[in-house]
């Protein structure tokens, strides 16, 4: 039996996870969709600014739907709490054909810990 564990860590061979530096790179170089599939009340509690928010649960049943995500060719930058739900996210968002997937590693508390702004970012 697989455990949630290890489909992260297969998950996470798959695609390309960034530190926070990196993110901080892609953000200001601009042209990177910012993407939150932690659940609604955690997203509602806090949130990198400009993201677009799509829960975990409903991620193949939306994304397509939402007008940031129609370009399957376009960056984006895929982030939970800690870096596991959007190691999976991006893994999926792959297999559905899109390119220019990126999982923040650390996740939200990463992000959180240090109070990064990206200019020009307004929520």
């Amino acid at each position: 039996m697989t455990s949630a564990m290890h489909l992260i860590k297969e998950a996470k061979t798959k695609i390309r996870c960034i530190d926070l530096a990196e993110a901080k790179a892609l953000i200001e170089a601009g042209n990177i969709a910012l993407l939150d599939v932690r659940e609604k009340v955690e997203n509602d509690a806090g949130h990198i600014e400009g993201s677009e928010h799509i829960s975990r649960g409903v991620l193949e049943m939306r994304i397509e739907n939402n007008p940031v995500f129609k370009d399957k060719g376009a960056a984006i930058l895929v982030y939970c709490k800690s870096g596991g739900r959007s190691a999976l996210a991006a893994a999926t968002l792959q297999d559905m054909g899109y390119s220019n997937t990126y999982s923040l590693e650390g996740g939200f508390d990463a992000w959180s810990k240090d109070q990064y702004i990206p200019e020009g970012i307004v929520d």
